[in-house]
């Protein structure tokens, strides 16, 4: 893991505000000793959980978006720190991992132009690149027997958690994906648009179930592709559930989950779904915030919930006043599927 920049306990200090009578995630969640082989740590520590951060927006860049989602880590680290640990739910129970190391690739992509072909092909190998270390990175985490926890970054890194956890497991794995875009266009070099697709053609995606794609939003080509494949690529869209009530969202979630709970799978959140948050492509219609807690806190609740990953947020796209609300979601986000998952092993 050479490309792993390890989270210290001086780093957490740095960003915990301790507070007397009050106990924070920051004084209890765990960080691998200086010294310290990270894979026998991972393998032999408490923790269920591992938390991971990934810094980039190349691959949304790649795909035409606003930059941004590189920020993401920064914050919500910051507000998952500050947290009360109570008998709600505990920091003891997260092992900070640490980040992605991908400032070569950033500084590579500065003066790179998303507008020429051959500029986009240069992100697309770098995206590629990253895909490589991610996978890597999330095999370890798995094969440990630990829950991975992923904070994007861009949705182009759903294919490095799948692949890395269907190598981890030995076979394909499903996927939920809370998303207003499939994340399922054609294979033309990686980006943040063909996380799924470019996992299902290398077979590392078994079912894959797109909840809440906005409809204006998805080409018809995609929604051929998506219903050409039907028996394993599945889907339900926002305007049928919260625009013209033809679907109910609490009968949604169960027949999603009755197409994916067979296998071990992971939960996709992308923030562009949620109205007003900072992201690449941020939306003015959508899912409110308890709706998405209440999506993960119900497919956190299997056994079979292999990885959660939440990306596309961009605090750096948001009010300067208010950049750090993104962190927070975040925070809140991770918690309810702490909860779930902990509830289950009681």
């Amino acid at each position: 893991m050479e490309k792993l920049i390890r989270f210290t306990i001086s780093d957490l200090s740095k960003i915990t505000n301790y507070r007397s009578g009050e106990v924070k995630f920051g004084e209890k969640m765990v960080t691998i000793p200086s010294g310290k082989d990270i894979v026998a740590f991972l393998k032999e520590c408490e923790q269920q959980f591992v938390l991971f951060g990934i810094p980039e927006d190349i691959g949304v860049r790649a795909n035409y978006g606003r930059p941004g989602a590189d920020s993401a880590w920064e914050s919500a680290i910051k507000s998952i720190a500050n947290i009360q640990h109570n008998r709600f739910c505990k920091g003891s129970q997260l092992l900070i991992l640490g980040q992605l190391d991908v400032s070569e690739e950033m500084e590579a992509i500065q003066h790179l132009d998303f507008n020429s072909t051959h500029d986009r092909k240069q992100m697309s190998e770098l995206v590629v690149k990253i895909d490589k270390e991610v996978a890597h990175i999330i095999t370890h985490i798995v094969k440990a027997g630990k829950i991975p926890i992923v904070i994007g970054g861009g949705h182009n890194n759903a294919y490095g958690n799948i692949k890395g956890t269907a190598l981890a497991k030995g076979k394909p794995i499903n996927a939920i994906n809370f998303d207003a875009h499939s994340d399922f266009r054609i294979l033309e070099g990686r980006h943040s648009g063909n996380g799924f697709s470019y996992a299902f053609s290398e077979g590392f995606l078994q079912n894959y179930f797109i909840f809440g794609l906005h409809e204006s939003y998805t080409s018809k080509s995609v929604l051929k592709e998506l219903k050409d494949l039907e028996n394993r690529v599945r889907f339900n869209t926002y305007d049928e559930v919260n625009i013209r009530r033809e679907k109910n969202f609490a009968h949604e979630m169960i027949l999603a989950l009755e197409f994916i709970k067979n296998d071990f799978y992971g939960i996709e959140i992308d923030l562009d779904s949620i109205p007003n948050i900072p992201s690449s492509a941020m939306t003015l219609s959508g899912f409110s915030v308890e709706e998405l807690r209440r999506f993960i806190s119900f497919f956190g609740s299997s056994k079979n919930a292999a990885y959660i990953h939440i990306c596309e947020g961009a605090p750096s796209l948001g009010n300067e006043k208010n950049n750090h609300l993104v962190g927070k979601l975040i925070g809140y986000l991770i918690t309810d599927f702490m909860k779930a998952k902990v509830e289950i092993e009681l």
